[in-house]
């Protein structure tokens, strides 16, 4: 029994001189509760709404009040024409926008009924659904309260409108995501490998004596991977546009430049971890646990990104699929143009560059 404490001893003392594999113990649970506790929720919250108020009476003053006291909206208020409508939505700030007619308040009190406009932005068809759905119960409370201590029936219609996905189909949604998710884990896995390979099976030096410059060696190494996520890219709009019947709206030209330049990105980030790492394992793992999760929780196809914390929201940016899956849906789902995501593709444009000179500057050109 002595030698057995003594061997359970032992091995308590590997654990606790590892600090690798105490970070995996405790560090990872501890990480993924509190991503997952406040990234997944079905909950969306700080939506910005805009009100176009019309009729400016008792009415729809009181349903805005009522908006305003929700903590899913951010109401703001406006007055545009309805040719200004989907150039708001095009900004991408706003999700909802609620119209008030003229003379809302007279014809609820006059004819017992009153329609308001509700257009929400269906790029995304869950949030559209889930926020047209509170705007019905905030209409539907307000119903009850002027019914109550009169004999009459009150009715207020919502008239619900779907920008630029009418059938609420979840593959707009989720195809940007997906092609977002998708290219990465192909470029970072693939070029993470790459040189920490050679230097496995002894042939960096081979190469690195060899009368090409060094940093042509990197290029060599991602060319091949940039072909093939280019194919990968073009497979995925076919199979886009045949089988689940959705076009590209935009400039298809304008979305290859794009994804060229956020493939580039993510090679340049494989051949960062590449360069960073010792084994292919490493490599790979690195790879994934750093990018799989990152990009389902940050890139905002999943969860929206306005209900995280502002912590969280501050990490996101530094996701590169976050911006492109913003990119996709712009010029695919809603037709936009590259005025409407030059910062975007500003800040991928940087990401890549960064990358890039770090990449280049890990490379060693002597293995000793």
């Amino acid at each position: 029994m002595k030698q057995f404490n003594a061997f359970v001893k032992k091995e308590f003392f590997h654990v606790f001189r590892d600090s690798k594999t105490l970070l995996m113990l405790f560090g990872l649970p501890i990480v993924m509760i509190t991503l997952f506790g406040f990234a997944l929720t079905n909950e969306i919250k700080n939506s910005k709404i805009v009100i176009c108020d019309y009729a400016k009476d008792i009415a729809s003053q009181r349903i805005t009040e009522k908006l305003k006291a929700s903590s899913n909206f951010i109401v703001e208020e406006s007055i545009i024409s309805h040719n200004e409508i989907e150039a708001q939505f095009k900004t991408g700030k706003i999700k909802l926008v609620i119209v008030f007619p003229n003379n809302f308040n007279e014809s609820l009190q006059r004819f017992g009924t009153a329609k308001l406009q509700v257009i929400a932005d269906a790029s995304d068809p869950n949030t559209a659904s889930t926020l047209t759905s509170y705007v019905n119960n905030i209409v539907n409370s307000y119903q009850k309260e002027i019914a109550t201590g009169t004999n009459g029936s009150f009715q207020v219609v919502p008239e619900t409108r779907m920008l630029y996905n009418p059938e609420l189909k979840g593959a707009t949604n989720y195809v940007p995501g997906v092609m977002a998710l998708v290219l990465l884990l192909v470029c970072v896995l693939m070029t993470s490998v790459s040189i920490v390979r050679e230097k496995e099976l002894g042939t960096m030096e081979v190469l690195l004596v060899s009368p090409v410059n060094p940093f042509l060696i990197i290029i060599a190494k991602a060319l091949p991977y940039f072909t093939l996520s280019i194919v990968n890219f073009i497979i995925i709009i076919i199979m886009c546009n045949l089988l689940l019947e959705i076009p590209v709206k935009g400039s298809i030209l304008l979305l290859f430049g794009i994804t060229s330049i956020f493939i580039v990105c993510c090679l340049s980030l494989g051949l960062l971890i590449s360069n960073s790492t010792q084994s292919q394992q490493i490599a790979m793992l690195t790879s994934l646990m750093g990018m799989l999760m990152p990009t389902l929780l940050f890139t905002g196809f999943m969860f929206p990104i306005e209900n995280m914390p502002v912590a969280l929201q501050v990490v996101s940016n530094v996701v590169p699929s976050r911006w492109y899956y913003t990119i996709v849906k712009s010029i695919m789902i809603k037709g936009l143009g590259f005025s409407a995501i030059w910062k975007e593709t500003l800040i991928l444009v940087v990401m890549t560059i960064l990358l890039l000179g770090i990449s280049f500057k890990k490379f060693k050109i002597r293995l000793a």
